[in-house]
């Protein structure tokens, strides 16, 4: 590993457990800091309310450490808005969040809507199709950001389980976009965030003021465009990652999944280059009764202005 990259790892990794609730809420008190909870949900109807309501009743009526509980719906065809808010969450369609700005299908997207209807200083963000998981995941995550002011950005990392057809459940260690994609291009072009364990993970916590300083992709390149900027501006000590346990969620299929991959090394070439690109597009082909298919799927291309600009010395070497 590059020597910048284990340096980082032995000093920027620790686990939920280290975390407690107690020690949490009075820093959070202390501080005077707030916290929210955004969920991006698209067609989730038969897990956002689960995890929904676990946050809820372990973060805000147990102990009061998560101000805000928000589902950002993403146009769902199913009844993801009704169950999120029947948990307990406070629900917002994305389109009809700042409806002058347009709207455009994707995570990223939603997470910039996000920030224009929540007021936490502190941002926890997670999927809503998690099966396996738990509340400590926001505690985990609100950790570093808590324990020390120059980390900005907390990425989680987890074993996964993947459940099979029949049933069956086996452990991965990282997605597989994440492992045929993202780390090879952290490890080609950007070696010192070698040793974040899972770049793409959907469990991941910033201050709202990084957020609110960086372009956005629409699409599922943000958890990659937000790790690379984050390091480029601020330096690698406002990165850190936190063990969270064992996550399981739905899988894509391939073909999606594909679409990301693209989405991925189109944020990863622009960071590399500075050119801006409009839209791009992915060749897919599909066999059916020995038949050749092809269909032409666009790839996200278009990334949301920063809300605001860094203030001076905010800028990694400048304070």
């Amino acid at each position: 590993m590059d020597a910048r990259a284990a340096a980082w790892f032995s000093r920027r990794t620790a686990r939920w457990q280290d975390f407690p609730v107690e020690w949490l809420l009075a820093g959070k008190q202390r501080r005077g800091l707030s916290v929210s909870v955004v969920i991006p949900a698209r067609d989730e109807e038969h897990t956002v309310g689960g995890v929904v309501s676990a946050i809820r009743q372990a973060l805000m009526a147990e102990v009061a450490l998560v101000d805000e509980l928000v589902v950002i719906d993403s146009d769902s065809a199913d009844g993801t808005a009704a169950a999120a808010a029947r948990a307990g969450a406070v629900v917002h369609r994305a389109g009809a969040v700042a409806p002058d700005a347009g709207s455009f299908a994707g995570k990223g997207e939603a997470l910039w809507k996000s920030l224009l209807v929540t007021s936490g200083d502190l941002l926890v963000f997670v999927d809503a199709d998690l099966t396996e998981w738990g509340p400590h995941f926001v505690t985990g995550l609100l950790g570093p950001l808590l324990a020390d002011e120059q980390v900005r950005l907390v990425k989680g990392f987890y074993q996964r389980t993947f459940s099979a057809a029949d049933g069956t459940t086996s452990a991965e260690e990282g997605g597989r976009v994440t492992e045929l994609v993202a780390r090879p291009l952290l490890n080609l072009w950007w070696p010192e965030l070698a040793g974040v364990i899972q770049p793409l993970a959907g469990e991941w916590a910033a201050r709202r003021d990084l957020m609110e300083s960086l372009a956005i992709p629409v699409g599922y390149g943000v958890e990659l465009a937000v790790l690379l900027d984050t390091a480029d501006r601020y330096g690698l000590e406002a990165v850190a990652q936190v063990h969270l346990g064992r996550r399981g969620h739905r899988h894509q299929i391939t073909g999606d999944l594909a679409v990301m991959a693209a989405e991925l090394l189109l944020v990863a070439e622009r960071r590399l280059s500075g050119r801006r690109h409009a839209a791009a597009a992915l060749q897919q082909f599909t066999t059916a009764d020995g038949e050749v298919a092809h269909r032409c799927r666009p790839v996200p291309a278009h990334e949301r202005p920063p809300l605001r600009s860094p203030r001076p010395g905010e800028l990694a070497g400048t304070a």
